[in-house]
């Protein structure tokens, strides 16, 4: 197994920063982890014994690391990656959890050259409907999928086969995550399906029962698991999507189309039997989810 990084830089310490920071902590204790943040943040997650120390300059917590890892907003991480690439050492692998990755590789391959840190995009498939170094845990990756960035043409390429590249990957093993190879556009596509256009739904979905819902209460007063399960996404900030929506909108208008297109064929078969057959096939994928974990 290659050897542990000596120096990690985590650039946001909330909910992801957080949870890779104690998944640092606990599988790599060689590694010196310095977290970046604002500063009540930062003395929580010193609290919480995910980070040894904080610095409030951005410059000062990439120096020194042989890995950075940006757990900030989308648009926040374009902004942070040109100081990024010119404050880290050149030996020190730069990667990223935003959950769109075409914008972000872009913005990135415009920043990091031969002599730059190397850049490598990822984007963790774990989280929460809550944010913040408060709902942080070493657990959070654990029989995740880790989407790491891979071009066409880059399989063969010094990057690709580059022992920083490795290092993380076998991190992301210890951490009991499986890292998935994609390409930036894929994973975007993929991510807009399986993760933003349910929490539109959820959005969507609130919004009824809450129209729906009178001065006495109903229907919600009546609203048992079932419901807080559907609408468990509902509780994300939009401060947390703003960006991936922005970034990806053309995904998430094609999602929503067929989104809706199923709603309307839902509609016109209330009272057919071929209702039966969408149940079932409802089913079927619930099952693969349920057994992939």
């Amino acid at each position: 197994m290659p050897a542990s990084f000596r120096r990690a830089a985590i650039l946001g310490t909330g909910l992801i920063g957080g949870s890779f920071a104690l998944a640092l902590r606990e599988h790599s204790p060689g590694t010196v982890v310095v977290g970046w943040d604002k500063e009540h943040v930062l003395r929580h997650a010193r609290e919480r014994g995910a980070i040894h120390e904080g610095v409030a300059d951005l410059s000062r917590a990439v120096a020194g690391a042989d890995l950075v890892f940006l757990a900030l907003p989308v648009g926040h991480i374009i902004e942070a990656l040109p100081e990024v690439a010119r404050c880290a050492p050149p030996e020190a692998l730069v990667t990223d959890a935003a959950s769109t990755k075409r914008a972000v590789c872009a913005a990135a391959a415009e920043s990091y050259a031969a002599q730059s840190p190397l850049f490598l995009g990822g984007h963790p498939m774990a989280g929460k409907e809550i944010s913040g170094i408060a709902a942080a845990e070493a657990g959070l990756f654990r029989g995740a999928k880790y989407v790491l960035i891979r071009e066409p043409g880059e399989a063969d390429s010094a990057a690709a086969n580059d022992v920083r590249v490795e290092k993380f990957a076998a991190l992301l093993r210890r951490f009991e995550a499986e890292p998935v190879w994609l390409r930036a556009d894929a994973h975007d596509r993929a991510a807009a399906i399986v993760s933003h256009l349910p929490q539109l739904l959820a959005v969507a979905l609130a919004g009824v029962v809450r129209g729906q819902t009178d001065e006495t209460g109903l229907p919600v007063i009546l609203a048992a698991r079932g419901l807080r399960d559907a609408l468990r996404l509902a509780g994300s900030p939009y401060t947390v999507w703003r960006d991936i929506i922005l970034t990806n909108s053309d995904n998430l208008e094609r999602a929503l189309d067929q989104l809706i297109q199923a709603l309307e064929q839902l509609r016109s078969e209330l009272r057919t039997r071929a209702l039966e057959e969408e149940f079932a096939a409802a089913g079927e994928l619930y099952k693969i989810l349920r057994d992939l974990g």
